[in-house]
């Protein structure tokens, strides 16, 4: 496809290209002019570039590569299923889509075998169907699109924080203020590059968490609070509230877990609901992951302050 530049001078090359190519969703456009396989005047460009009067955009969208991941008959706890997307209770300690160091037994894997193939190509050979992601540690409320429809309707939703995400953690110690906003730029960790990190403004990106207290163990030092996020930053829960001086319960990144006197054997770390608009019908959909037997101390806690038992 060629097109000529007439109108929306100046318009970013990304966001031009958005309104003459609606099936494509702007992160999938971005790939593609830094593959060159969208250029600006027959020449490699910038997402950011801006587009002028007269210059000839060309959009070539590459065959699609073979999927590579390969079937596996893992087991898998479906919360939700149907034509369009499944929605999963991510079990703690899998990995969400193949890479270096974990090229099978993933959640794609998985899904790859159960839905026999049907999953959104837009993700490539490696993540297909994958619009957001757990931690390989983390628990929970995982959706996948099955189609492509749903593929960007559902990456639409995450990046425009019209879903909602609340998740279940343990920290070491108590927060001082029982509930309250993290709002602070993520970033990656200037010396250890494993680890993202608080960074200043201007660097990183913006990244909100609120947090509830709801229960407290003296015996061990520990909290079950309740987050609710609304951006999607990478170990954005982990990093916030690190940075409020309490590491997560089981954390072998951000704390020394045979240090805590709370002993668990994984990072407590659960996304409890997930709440998203269905990408073809538009009715809201709420999903609950039950939460796993190691929360089941500050469960009763939380329960006994509730009923005043």
């Amino acid at each position: 496809m060629e097109i000529t530049v007439t109108d929306h001078i100046g318009e970013r090359l990304d966001v031009f290209v958005t309104r003459h190519a609606p099936d494509l969703s702007r992160s999938r456009i971005q790939s593609l002019i830094k593959s060159g396989d969208i250029q600006l005047n027959h020449a490699k460009a910038k997402p950011k570039q801006p587009v002028g009067s007269g210059d000839v955009v060309t959009i070539q969208i590459p065959d699609p590569k073979p999927i590579e991941a390969q079937p596996q008959d893992i087991p898998v706890d479906v919360l939700y299923e149907d034509d369009e997307l499944i929605v999963l209770n991510k079990a703690e300690g899998m990995v969400v889509h193949p890479a270096a160091g974990n090229e099978d037994g993933t959640i794609v894997n998985a899904l790859l075998h159960h839905c026999r193939g049907k999953l959104s190509g837009i993700g490539g050979h490696e993540r297909p169907g994958i619009v957001h992601r757990l931690d390989k540690d983390t628990s929970g409320c995982l959706v996948v699109a099955k189609s492509d429809i749903a593929h960007r309707s559902l990456v639409e939703q995450f990046s425009t924080r019209t879903t909602d995400k609340v998740y279940l953690a343990v920290t070491q110690g108590t927060p001082s203020k029982p509930e309250g906003r993290v709002f602070t730029n993520i970033g990656r960790h200037p010396v250890n590059r494993m680890k993202m990190a608080v960074v200043d403004p201007g660097s990183g990106k913006a990244s909100i968490t609120d947090y509830k207290v709801v229960a407290t163990d003296h015996s061990t030092d520990s909290s079950l609070v309740v987050c609710t996020l609304h951006t999607g930053r990478t170990h954005q829960i982990r990093v916030h509230m690190l940075h409020l001086g309490h590491p997560l319960i089981g954390d072998p990144i951000y704390a020394k877990p045979a240090r805590q006197s709370a002993k668990t054997g994984r990072l407590m770390l659960h996304a409890w609901r997930l709440s998203i608009d269905h990408p073809v019908t538009g009715e809201r959909l709420d999903f609950e992951a039950p939460i796993p037997k190691a929360y089941d101390r500050w469960i009763k806690l939380w329960n006994d302050e509730v009923t005043g038992a």
